[in-house]
Parts: C-alpha cells; sequence; structure tokens
C-alpha cells in the first residue's frame, strides 16, 4: 500500500478520536474522508456506533472516485454520498469532515443559519443551512453542491462549511487538517453565539450585528442584560 495513503489513514483514525473526546461528533455519526491522489480514504460504517471512534488505521477505507471500495475493513457508510459528489465535483477539496458537533447541533436542529462571531471564524462567512432532505440520500448532496457553488476561494484558502437540518455540520476543506481545524472552530463559534444570547437575552441576529460591529470598530461589546448596560 502507498505510503502516502497509510499515513492519511493513520491520521483520520488520529482525527477521529480527537473529535469524539471533544464533542465535535458523537456515536450517532460523522464521517471523515481524504482525496489522494485519483483515491479516497473514508471512515467505514458505524464508526461511531460500533467502534466509539476508536478506530485502527486499517478499517480506514481506500475507495476510487466512485465509492468503490478497494482496502479496508467494513462497509462504506451511507453518509458518504455528499463525500464523493464534493470531491467529484470540486477539485478544490481535499477533505470533508463532518460531525454532529455538540453546539452545532443546536442550530441545525432548528435549520438556523450561524454568523461568525469572532475574528478567527470570519473568513468563513455566514454558515447556510441546505434544504432538507434525508441524512444519506443524494437529494442531501445535491443540495449541498448548490450551496457550495460560489466558495471555491473559501476551500482554497482553507475551507467552506454548511448546515445539514437536523443533522450536523459538514466542512469541506483543502487538507484534513484545515477541515477539521473549522469544524473546532465553528463549534466554538456556536458555543460563544449561544451564551450570548443566554446573558444577554437578545436574538441571535442582534448578537452577531454587535460582535462584528466591535470587531470591525475595535470596540467593546456589550452584552449586560438588558437594563443593565451603560
Amino acid at each position: 500500500m502507498d505510503q502516502k495513503i497509510e499515513a492519511v489513514r493513520k491520521q483520520i483514525a488520529a482525527i477521529g478520536a480527537i473529535m469524539y473526546a471533544r464533542r465535535l461528533t458523537d456515536s450517532a455519526g460523522g464521517n471523515i474522508s481524504v482525496r489522494v491522489g485519483d483515491r479516497i480514504c473514508i471512515t467505514p460504517r458505524y464508526a461511531g456506533s460500533r467502534n466509539r471512534w476508536q478506530l485502527r488505521p486499517e478499517q480506514i477505507l481506500v475507495t476510487d472516485l466512485e465509492g468503490n471500495k478497494l482496502e479496508g475493513e467494513g462497509d462504506i457508510s451511507r453518509e458518504s454520498t455528499a463525500h464523493y459528489l464534493a470531491f467529484q465535483t470540486f477539485k478544490e477539496v481535499g477533505a470533508v469532515v463532518h460531525g454532529h458537533t455538540r453546539h452545532i447541533l443546536v442550530f441545525a436542529s432548528l435549520a438556523q443559519p450561524m454568523l461568525p462571531a469572532m475574528e478567527c471564524t470570519r473568513k468563513f462567512g455566514e454558515i447556510h443551512v441546505v434544504e432538507y432532505a434525508p441524512a444519506h440520500s443524494m437529494e442531501l448532496a445535491r443540495n449541498m453542491i448548490g450551496k457550495l457553488q460560489g466558495q471555491e476561494a473559501r476551500i482554497t484558502k482553507q475551507a467552506a462549511a454548511l448546515i445539514a437540518p437536523y443533522h450536523g455540520l459538514f466542512c469541506f476543506g483543502k487538507d484534513l487538517d484545515a477541515g477539521y481545524d473549522a469544524l473546532e472552530r465553528l463549534d466554538r463559534n456556536a458555543a460563544v453565539l449561544l451564551q450570548a444570547k443566554a446573558f444577554s437575552g437578545k436574538s441571535m441576529k442582534e448578537i452577531s450585528t454587535e460582535m462584528e460591529d466591535a470587531i470591525t470598530s475595535y470596540k467593546p461589546w456589550d452584552i449586560s442584560p438588558p437594563g443593565e448596560g451603560s
């Protein structure tokens, strides 16, 4: 087996364990895939529910770009459709990291987009919610591809991300490190917004607008509860 593919399989297994430990995915699912030339390395079905994301490199599947299994233990995940369609459509996509992140799931359950709340997430712009379709369907994959159109520059620089309603977050990165980094930053962004809303009683839109203004004008942001601000 190609040494580069072997190295990627080890990296995917390690990142999956980190995601689970940091609550960036759960036993219900999530997927990681990486392009290596004309091959795709991807996590198997039941990575969470049967393995709790404690995967051996040998369990990471190696497939062609059409999703035909070439190496590895187990079966290809039913959620892999969006991964393969992204690789086939965008040459910029080097990795797809999908997680059921603890804080993003609040936005997913409400089918609500998320605006950047911190300087480190501004480069991702608004994280759009795609039109609903069943999690394992080609329809959902096509909905994602439609929302990714025009975000190629973000992928080339680091990553673009989308919220699948009632499901989770998909990060389409230039490589695995970039995709994972986007996943963690955006989940932290969601946590900041949720905690700010709970503290201030303001709407998500008000909070995001005030945060953006504070960042661009370098001034303190007032999140005092109603009636306690200056």
